[in-house]
């Protein structure tokens, strides 16, 4: 008996310590996982969106609470136009979710670019949804506060062949983005204003 409650001190202690040591290491490294995220999952999509800004989109960005979420919000300054921000969402895929980063003008509530982030589609099909700047073209000047479909839901986004649940999770994803851009449009416009001073 003896035995048996010394092999449980001991497991005990060392569960705690290796739970103790395995949250210290991901509170060590939080921030540069961040960063590399940004600079490496959602940057391309980010750079793509606001080509032209003559700030850092990445290093301009702010959290606004929606709901229990929050968002990270990304501004974009340009010299011969209105501000834009970015924000991403996520859609139902075939292979799981699909990550689509929107940009959205804030004076004309008009889609400037969208791009996939993150998915887990069927290479050489759904997978074109980030590969295919034609199929993220189509996003470019929608309005964002209207629900955005493919063509077979009766909307104006022709959807990938082959690809169409694909194509429908880029479409919620962005529509998600409208949704939230909607809700939240004073306080991104107010915090927008800090960056354009």
């Amino acid at each position: 008996m003896r035995e048996m409650i010394k092999m449980v001190v001991v497991l005990t202690v060392l569960s705690a310590f290796s739970g103790g040591l395995l949250a210290a290491i991901r509170n060590n490294t939080q921030d540069k996982i961040e960063m590399q995220q940004l600079t490496f999952v959602k940057g391309p999509a980010i750079k793509d969106i606001f080509e032209g800004a003559k700030n850092d989109p990445i290093q301009d960005r702010f959290t606004v609470k929606d709901g229990e979420t929050e968002r990270t919000v990304f501004v974009a300054i340009y010299d011969d136009k209105a501000p834009a921000v970015a924000m991403e969402d996520y859609g139902k895929g075939y292979g799981g979710d699909v990550g689509v980063m929107v940009g959205i003008d804030v004076e004309a509530d008009t889609i400037i670019g969208a791009g996939v982030t993150t998915h887990a589609e069927t290479p050489g099909m759904g997978a074109r949804a980030k590969e295919d700047p034609a199929f993220a073209a189509q996003f470019k000047g929608k309005d964002a506060v209207t629900p955005i479909r493919v063509t077979g839901d009766g909307g104006e986004i022709n959807a990938i062949a082959g690809a169409t649940i694909t194509s429908r999770a880029v479409s919620a994803a962005a529509t998600k983005v409208g949704d939230a851009y909607t809700r939240l449009k004073p306080e991104i416009q107010e915090k927008v204003k800090e960056f354009t001073k």
